[in-house]
């Protein structure tokens, strides 16, 4: 028997090519904002990883080296790299934000950054919405009443370990129409540490 799978959208890299004339703010919470304590810094370079393929939405990630170094305070910290063994489970909480669309039909986005609680989904169960679009460097997570949407790609998927926020995920792709009943389809960070490690210890 056949099964339809629904539509899916484009990856992360289509939609946000990154070059280094863009700027990198971090620290910000509310867009329309004039008061937070932001710091904007320059690229210096862009490491697209090499094996991506916008055909079967594998391989979505990419690196950026900033041509200042960051200064840490109580609203800009970092999080913490999943080593290749992590395994995060079936029905794992997990967080996701963005800025991104909160009506897909109307498009009404809010200034303020948005954070959803999400279940991780198995590759398994995943494979039963999206078939063989999922692969092994994919990590899915259940969009249960809350998803991610236009405008998150590239955000983070956070996962508690030992009291510390790790990157289990990177918003890659999900639903053309942003249904909140499909899973959503992360790159899996875990997947790609040696390449992070390689790109990190070269530059």
């Amino acid at each position: 028997m056949a099964v339809a799978l629904p539509p899916a959208i484009s990856s992360t890299q289509l939609y946000c090519s990154i070059r280094t004339a863009h700027r990198v703010v971090l620290g910000a919470f509310d867009l329309s904002s004039k008061t937070e304590a932001t710091q904007i810094k320059t690229i210096s370079k862009v490491f697209k990883n090499a094996q991506y393929n916008a055909q079967t939405i594998t391989n979505d990630i990419t690196l950026i080296k900033l041509a200042i170094p960051i200064a840490y305070t109580n609203c800009i910290s970092p999080v913490c790299l999943p080593t290749t063994d992590d395994v995060f489970n079936d029905q794992e909480m997990c967080i996701t934000t963005g800025w991104g669309y909160i009506n897909a039909t109307s498009k009404e986005i809010r200034t303020k950054l948005q954070q959803a609680s999400l279940p991780i989904v198995s590759n398994a169960n995943c494979q039963k919405t999206w078939g063989s679009r999922i692969q092994a460097s994919m990590i899915c997570a259940r969009a249960s009443g809350v998803s991610g949407c236009m405008g998150d790609s590239g955000g983070p998927l956070v996962c508690k370990r030992d009291g510390a926020w790790t990157l289990a995920g990177v918003v890659s792709w999900g639903s053309s129409s942003f249904s909140t009943v499909y899973p959503i389809v992360y790159t899996r960070v875990s997947a790609f540490r040696t390449w992070v490690d390689q790109i990190v210890a070269s530059n």
